[in-house]
């Protein structure tokens, strides 16, 4: 079979199935399985593939036609125009935490941060993205999880950050004295209500990742609740939420304190960024 011939085979599969830009992925998995980038896939539809590579592809398309993330399949995502090894161990990283890091770096492009922690890293990827954007930055990373701890530093070793990255295992800012610069977190903020309504991609994403508890923005709030005491004066703090919580965790900040406040939106005009300065 033709590469041409696989690949209408491989989307008419995967359009059963119910995933969405079937095309798309079947170029992405047969690419990634020959070595090729998806332009050079349509320089060679006329290639014959071997049955060794048939019966991988089969297996990709598979597993993808299960609701597998396509992420997982092929082992890394992009983000920030830097590429990320992602797998189980932590949260596929959104469109929308990508545009949370575009915002952090807009907000301090005149006051640079010395000091950064992010908190619920995950894979890194916000922790490194910052990395790289404020070479001068002491960046600690922190995160409940060992495993998404370990998935991060590999990520560091990838993006020749590791000796500039901290990471430090725990419960948010819980036995952390220092005071930082900015704080930014893209922290679980689903509640369990909402399981129900998630696609199969989102579910394959560990759950500490996702729930934040019974009404979704807990560990947001708790967050909001440490950050005056591991904020420098004119600290900001740069967090994501969810759907319907802007106005309570508003009040939060208030109380806490917190000035400047500022809510964005993401690209689908959704309130989706707090940012707040202390002091």
């Amino acid at each position: 079979m033709t590469v041409l011939e696989v690949l209408q085979i491989s989307t008419e599969f995967l359009r059963k199935h119910e995933i969405e830009n079937a095309r798309l992925n079947a170029e992405h998995l047969l690419a990634h399985l020959l070595g090729r980038t998806r332009m050079e896939l349509y320089l060679e539809f006329e290639r014959n593939l071997a049955e060794t590579d048939l019966k991988q592809l089969r297996d990709l398309i598979k597993r993808r036609s299960r609701g597998e993330p396509l992420q997982h399949l092929l082992g890394t995502v992009e983000f920030c125009g830097h590429v990320f090894k992602i797998d189980k161990r932590a949260m596929v990283p959104r469109p929308e935490t990508e545009q949370l890091v575009e915002l952090v770096i807009a907000d301090c492009e005149t006051r640079r941060p010395g000091r950064i922690v992010d908190i619920g890293t995950g894979s890194g990827i916000i922790a490194l993205s910052l990395g790289k954007e404020f070479p001068n930055a002491d960046i600690l990373a922190v995160d409940i999880s060992e495993d998404a701890l370990a998935l991060a530093r590999e990520n560091a070793e990838r993006l020749d950050l590791a000796g500039r990255i901290s990471f430090k295992k725990g419960d948010l800012l819980e036995e952390i004295a220092e005071r930082f610069d900015l704080i930014v977190a893209n922290l679980p903020y689903l509640s369990m209500q909402e399981r129900p309504s998630l696609s199969r991609e989102v579910l394959h994403d560990p759950e500490i990742a996702l729930f934040g508890g019974e009404g979704g923005d807990e560990l947001i709030r708790e967050l909001i609740n440490q950050s005056p005491t591991h904020l420098n004066p004119g600290g900001l703090l740069a967090l994501e939420i969810g759907v319907g919580q802007s106005d309570g965790l508003e009040t939060l900040l208030r109380q806490k304190n917190l000035h400047d406040i500022d809510t964005k939106k993401d690209y689908s005009g959704i309130p989706r960024f707090l940012f707040a300065r202390y002091g």
